[in-house]
């Protein structure tokens, strides 16, 4: 028994940081985009520590690479593009759909491109756990702007660009070190 919670400990961080996502996304809906944004954040130091956990105690699997897959397009893929839509793109119609459909295919696409690419010490592209944190610190900052009545036209321009920026970087070939 005690083995099996052992070989599970990474499964349990990967599903950890899939309910996050999903409870952001219910938040979300709910338009409490603070607590939404922070659930994400909350994901990235999940998804941070299940992959170490696995190579630690030497238990790595194609199936918890393809499920913490799966976790990380939730969580950090469609969650913070739900949250900065409701922020940010909503006033934009086709545009906003646009924005809001690109940031997760650069994702799914770029964990795609991972699983199938061979392990070393080298990400190609941003990965999206940084692309989806990042993205939820500029939610939480514009979800401070709407509460003190000075968000702008400035602010939904500026989330635009960053949204594209990040989702180039996710496709890109920049090479970041892992650690």
């Amino acid at each position: 028994m005690k083995n099996k919670i052992r070989n599970s400990l990474p499964n349990i961080l990967t599903f950890i940081n899939l309910s996050l996502g999903i409870i952001a996304l219910l938040f979300a809906f709910r338009s409490e985009f603070i607590q939404a944004s922070l659930l994400v954040m909350v994901a990235a130091l999940t998804d941070r520590f299940d992959g170490k956990v696995a190579r630690m105690l030497d238990i790595t699997s194609e199936l918890g690479k393809e499920l913490d897959s799966l976790s990380d397009l939730i969580s950090f893929g469609v969650a913070p593009i739900i949250i900065a839509w409701n922020i940010s793109f909503l006033p934009l119609g086709i545009l906003g759909y646009l924005l809001a459909v690109i940031f997760p295919i650069t994702g799914a696409y770029r964990l795609a491109r991972y699983n199938v690419s061979s392990f070393n010490n080298v990400f190609c592209g941003v990965p999206i756990t940084i692309a989806g944190a990042f993205l939820c610190i500029i939610n939480l900052y514009n979800s401070f702007s709407k509460i003190r009545g000075n968000y702008s036209n400035i602010n939904t321009i500026v989330t635009a660009v960053i949204v594209v920026l990040l989702s180039y970087l996710m496709i890109s070939k920049i090479q970041i070190k892992k650690r």
